[in-house]
């Protein structure tokens, strides 16, 4: 098996950041991960902290991928994400990072599910083709009306940067339903 030098430098920092916020270093569970029992829903370095809930405020849209292993607005990454109707279930899955709400990354659920006609406008979701975040090559789309919280640390593996053009399109979605700058 061939060493990933960006992935064992993710682990460090990761690593790091657990250290200096107390956090357990247990051992991520499975790609299908349930919600540890009594934690609200989020599993793994977040556990015990709880979901805050889905951002309900106006947030200012930011374009800032950096290639230094931590998640940034901008890229594409793999969480943990709980369901709508039940906060404490949930499942992996692809979100586009938006923004920053204090300790919290703000985050929009990705699905490969065709959602809306090609050449159409929808006001729920964007169409933003395909990308390195789905080995299969599948177009994808990104849902407005659901705005998530996440931890940096609960954040479980990078898929790809999106590039600025699909970004914009995204963010110009966000200023249209929500109002953020």
């Amino acid at each position: 098996m061939a060493l990933n030098l960006r992935s064992l430098q993710k682990a460090v920092r990761r690593g790091l950041r657990m250290l200096q916020t107390g956090q357990s270093a247990a051992p991520a569970p499975d790609r299908y991960r349930r919600p540890l029992a009594g934690t609200g829903g989020i599993t793994g370095g977040s556990a015990g902290a709880g979901y805050p809930g889905d951002y309900l405020g106006r947030a200012t849209v930011r374009y800032a991928p950096q290639p230094d292993g931590d998640p940034d607005p901008g890229e594409v990454v793999w969480a943990w994400v709980p369901y709508e109707e039940d906060h404490s279930r949930g499942k992996d899955r692809p979100v586009l990072l938006v923004g920053r709400n204090g300790p919290y990354l703000l985050a929009l659920m990705m699905t490969s599910r065709d959602r809306i006609p090609a050449g159409t406008a929808s006001d729920g979701y964007v169409d933003l083709g395909a990308g390195g975040w789905d080995k299969q090559g599948r177009a994808s789309e990104v849902r407005l009306d659901r705005v998530l919280q996440l931890r940096p640390e609960s954040i479980r593996r990078e898929g790809a940067v999106l590039d600025g053009t699909r970004f914009e399109k995204v963010a110009a979605g966000l200023r249209r339903r929500h109002g953020w700058s």
